[in-house]
């Protein structure tokens, strides 16, 4: 089977609306899960009009290609994230953000530390470790 192109590096994508999760690349394949606007993923692998993605917890499942976007989204993965002021442990502290969380990235991260902002406006900086989707 020729595949028609795969993620070489770590590639994470969103989803543009809500989308089922299937076990095969095709509309009769069974649904696995219907995933929500927004949510990051990893992708795996494009096959034709698919792509074979990861979830947060690592199951894998197809998606049509065409429900994902370049859109950069985090979500965060401890039960309590701190989003600060600036890129720095000691700064103030804008809020918290619980554990399943998505923020979305707005620029580069950089020393362990990535800019992102929260769906009500709220934005500051969120240590690399605390979320999932980089």
């Amino acid at each position: 089977m020729a595949w028609a192109g795969t993620a070489h590096a770590i590639d994470y994508r969103s989803v543009k609306e809500p989308a089922a999760l299937r076990d095969a690349p095709s509309e009769k394949a069974g649904k696995l899960m219907v995933i929500l606007r927004g949510t990051p993923v990893e992708l795996v692998l494009i096959n034709g009009e698919w792509s074979k993605v990861r979830d947060s917890a690592g199951a894998m499942a197809w998606i049509e290609s065409r429900l994902l976007s370049e859109r950069r989204i985090l979500m965060v993965r401890v039960p309590r994230a701190q989003i600060r002021v600036a890129a720095d442990e000691k700064s103030s502290l804008v809020f918290e953000a619980e554990r399943d969380v998505v923020l979305e990235m707005t620029g580069p991260g950089k020393e362990g530390w990535v800019p992102v902002r929260h769906g009500d406006g709220a934005s500051g900086f969120v240590r690399a470790a605390q979320v999932w989707g980089l």
